[in-house]
């Protein structure tokens, strides 16, 4: 990885020593208008998504589309298999009787439910992701996990410029500013 001058090919990594410095940093490239930046931390900051700008997640509409989706088929198929292929037809029971048919229904909402989510987060997240540039980093591997905060932006962001980002970076209160190269 080099750290010299030159376009970076992936872009820059940016190093913060604390959480207040890293939220202050973020707010100014959400609000410079870069899109394609990333926060990490050694721990969940509060107010970090606000500071870069994520919006509210749509991950609970999937866990709902997949509740629901739950509970209709296994009310759909309780009932077709009760009432209408197999008729049990005695002492004139009915084909089809909802508090029978509650655990079931119950079971495959959680189910599909569960499914939803960890399937829309492995999405969302783009994940399994095995590799990111940012390992490349030796301070980064060193110390991302204890105790400093870094922000990545993109050199495929459009507000992106290998020279002016690099000295943005450096006027929000860096410590470093190192270019990332994509191996």
């Amino acid at each position: 990885m080099s750290t010299g001058g030159g376009a970076p090919r992936w872009g820059y990594l940016a190093e913060f020593d604390s959480v207040d410095a890293l939220l202050a940093a973020c707010e100014k490239v959400r609000d410079a208008g870069f899109v394609k930046f990333d926060a990490f931390a050694p721990f969940p900051i509060h107010g970090l998504d606000e500071a870069m700008g994520i919006r509210t997640s749509r991950l609970p509409a999937v866990v709902l589309g997949g509740g629901v989706t739950g509970a209709g088929a296994a009310l759909l198929l309780q009932w077709w298999t009760n009432a209408v292929d197999y008729p049990y037809r005695i002492s004139g029971k009915p084909f089809f009787g909802l508090p029978v048919a509650i655990p079931i229904t119950f079971e495959l909402t959680i189910l599909l439910a569960a499914v939803g989510g960890f399937v829309g987060l492995m999405i969302a997240n783009r994940l399994p992701q095995l590799y990111h540039p940012v390992f490349e980093s030796a301070r980064f591997r060193a110390r991302a996990t204890t105790d400093r905060f870094y922000v990545a932006v993109r050199a495929d962001d459009p507000r992106f410029d290998p020279d002016g980002t690099r000295s943005f970076l450096e006027a929000a209160g860096a410590r470093s500013v190192e270019r990332l190269e994509e191996e």
